[in-house]
C-alpha cells in the first residue's frame, strides 16, 4: 500500500490557512501555490538516491552527490500548472510533461484529451502535480496514462486532499505514494472538498 504523507511543517500550515481564505486575491493565490509546492516539495525527494561524483574545488578534488536518476514533472492541466515553476527552482534539470482531462457528462470517467510526455518517461522519476486530490478520478486516470507509456516510478503531490481520494488512489495505484500540505474532512455532494479551498484552477487564473 502506498504511503501517505501529510505534511507536518508549520510554514504550509500557515500557507494553506491563507490559500483558503476566500478573499485572498489571485495573485497571493498564485504565490502561495508556488511557495507551499516549493516546501513540500523538499519533503516529496527526501528520498532520492544519489551517487558519487568528483568534482574539484579551488582547494582540491573531493567526492561529492549527485541525484542517481533523472525527474520529470507532470502537472495535470489546468490547475497543476501553479506547481511546476516552485519544482523547477528546485530541480532545474527535470523535464516537464502535462495531462488534460476532462470528466465525460453521460460516464463520469475522466477522458484524456492531451498527453505530451518526455520520451524517456520510463527511465525518469515522475512526479505528477495537482493542488487538489478530491475523488481521485482524475488523479489516477493520469497516472494510468504515464504508466501506460512505460513509467514506474511515480509520486503524486497534491495541496488539500480528502479522505475519499485517497483511498480511491491508494486503490487504483498502491505504489504511487502521496505527499499532500493538508487532509481535509470530506467531499460535500457536488464532490468540492470541505473545508476545501473551492475550484484551485479557477483561484489560480482568475476565471471565477
Amino acid at each position: 500500500m502506498s504511503k501517505v504523507n501529510v505534511m507536518d511543517h508549520p510554514l504550509i500550515a500557515y500557507k494553506v490557512t491563507r490559500l483558503r481564505d476566500k478573499d485572498t486575491t489571485v495573485k497571493e493565490f498564485r504565490e502561495l501555490v508556488n511557495e507551499i509546492a516549493l516546501l513540500m516539495g523538499y519533503e516529496a525527494t527526501r528520498d532520492l538516491e544519489l551517487k558519487d561524483k568528483e568534482v574539484e574545488t579551488p582547494i582540491t578534488k573531493t567526492i561529492g552527490k549527485e541525484i542517481s536518476k533523472e525527474i520529470a514533472v507532470v502537472p495535470i492541466l489546468r490547475a497543476g500548472l501553479g506547481m511546476v515553476d516552485a519544482l523547477m527552482s528546485l530541480i532545474p534539470s527535470a523535464k516537464i510533461g502535462h495531462i488534460g482531462l476532462y470528466r465525460d457528462h453521460d460516464t463520469a470517467e475522466p477522458v484524456e484529451y492531451y498527453c505530451k510526455l518526455p520520451p524517456d518517461i520510463d527511465k525518469r522519476i515522475v512526479i505528477v502535480v495537482d493542488p487538489m486530490l478530491a475523488t481521485g478520478g482524475s488523479s489516477a486516470a493520469a497516472i494510468d496514462f504515464i504508466k501506460q507509456r512505460g513509467a514506474k516510478d511515480i509520486r503524486l503531490m497534491c495541496i488539500i486532499a480528502a479522505p475519499e481520494g485517497v483511498e480511491y488512489m491508494q486503490k487504483a495505484h498502491p505504489d504511487v505514494d502521496i505527499y499532500c500540505g493538508a487532509l481535509d474532512e470530506k467531499l460535500n455532494e457536488h464532490k468540492y472538498i470541505v473545508p476545501g479551498l473551492g475550484d484551485a484552477g479557477d483561484r489560480l487564473f482568475g476565471t471565477l
